[in-house]
């Protein structure tokens, strides 16, 4: 009798889970994959992918309360020489939050950087995305640093 019980019970328990995945918003799948893609590039300096994301309009609060544009945005990335290039962290999102309203969505995630497999800083992201001639890029964006629990 329990063989016979746990049949059904797997399958009951994989349709639940295909229908889970089924039902994910395929705007939310293709903002998360554009996230991923860009903290994959910033992690190198790409800056035909910081060119992708990044609108034209762009303000971009750091976590040092500095704002700047575009314009400044790709200028410092083109200045990096191959020394900062070969130092920069690695970046992941961990906790990422995708609602979109119709042609606009807000994202919201801790951003974690890593080097030599070492956490060495953790942020609050919030940014606006605007779909305009059927891509998503970024207009507004926030960074927060998230104070380490030594207190800076």
């Amino acid at each position: 009798m329990i063989r016979i019980l746990k049949f059904p019970l797997l399958l009951a328990a994989l349709s639940f889970v295909a229908l889970a995945g089924a039902h994910e918003d395929p705007v939310e799948n293709e903002i998360h994959e554009l996230l991923d893609a860009f903290l994959a590039g910033a992690s190198t300096n790409d800056i035909e992918m910081h060119d992708r994301f990044w609108a034209e309009d762009l303000v971009y609060t750091g976590s040092n309360g500095q704002r700047r544009g575009k314009p400044e945005t790709m200028a410092g990335l083109a200045a990096a020489t191959a020394a900062d290039v070969e130092n920069l962290p690695t970046y992941r999102g961990e906790d990422v939050n995708i609602r979109v309203f119709d042609d606009l969505a807000v994202v919201t995630f801790k951003l974690v950087a890593e080097t030599a497999g070492e956490t060495t800083g953790e942020y609050f992201n919030t940014g606006v995305f605007r779909q305009r001639d059927g891509q998503w890029k970024a207009f507004t964006w926030q960074a927060t640093r998230i104070p380490s629990e030594a207190g800076d």
